[in-house]
């Protein structure tokens, strides 16, 4: 309870999202006619963090200091290429989101549109509020 594990450096940008968020802007979505043969993304302002931001978060919210053990890249591609399938694919996924920014590294083009732009009305659960579940 008293350390945390970070793949990388911890400064590549996820996006958090609620599954009852996910599900409200996908109902909004259906009929409206500007997400027509697009795709939509949740790109959450409040909710786009690195996984060090989140750590800062939830210490302010314990009011503790945890222990960062960080993971290199090169450590995480060892232990996907080591770990067999399918344990690795959870492995994958986080250097994926965690390491390589893949969720956050490239612009929305033409053929996207992002759900909060489109949706400012919904309320949306942010990260700060979900943590607050667990203190």
């Amino acid at each position: 309870r008293d350390k945390v594990v970070i793949l990388g450096d911890g400064n590549a940008k996820a996006v958090y999202v609620n599954e009852e968020d996910i599900g409200t802007f996908t109902i909004k979505a259906l009929d409206d006619p500007r997400t027509l043969n697009k795709t939509l993304y949740l790109r959450l302002a409040a909710n786009t963090l690195s996984f060090n931001e989140v750590v800062r978060l939830w210490e302010k919210k314990i009011d503790k200091t945890l222990e960062k053990v960080y993971v290199p890249e090169e450590q995480v591609l060892t232990l996907i290429s080591e770990t067999p399938f399918p344990g690795n694919i959870g492995i994958a996924i986080g250097h994926s989101i965690f390491v390589k920014g893949d969720q956050t590294n490239f612009k929305i083009g033409p053929d996207g549109v992002e759900a909060s732009q489109l949706y400012p009305d919904v309320k949306y659960t942010t990260v700060d509020d979900y943590l607050s579940k667990f203190v």
